[in-house]
């Protein structure tokens, strides 16, 4: 069996300490990934709720042409409307 010494023992040590190098290193992009992907899910959310926006105005003025128009019997639950009558 090998003789344990200073000279080994140091060996080991650096290579521990370059091996938690790259470790850290493996971290840090795995971090940056994660902020990334989260700025993504920020974005999308930001324009869900912007489409959410956009069909209720579209909905609230839809409702006010069918007023105007006089069209709120057709908007009734029931029977759908028949055209050809």
């Amino acid at each position: 069996m090998a003789q344990v010494t200073n000279e080994l023992m140091y060996e080991l040590l650096k290579r521990m300490q370059s091996d938690i190098h790259s470790l850290k290193d493996g971290q840090r992009e795995i971090q940056s990934e994660i902020i990334a992907m989260r700025g993504t899910m920020v974005s999308v959310q930001q324009d869900i709720h912007n489409v959410y926006g956009l069909l209720f105005q579209h909905g609230e003025r839809l409702d006010r042409i069918e007023r105007r128009l006089d069209l709120r019997e057709l908007a009734e639950a029931g029977a759908p409307f028949d055209y050809n009558a």
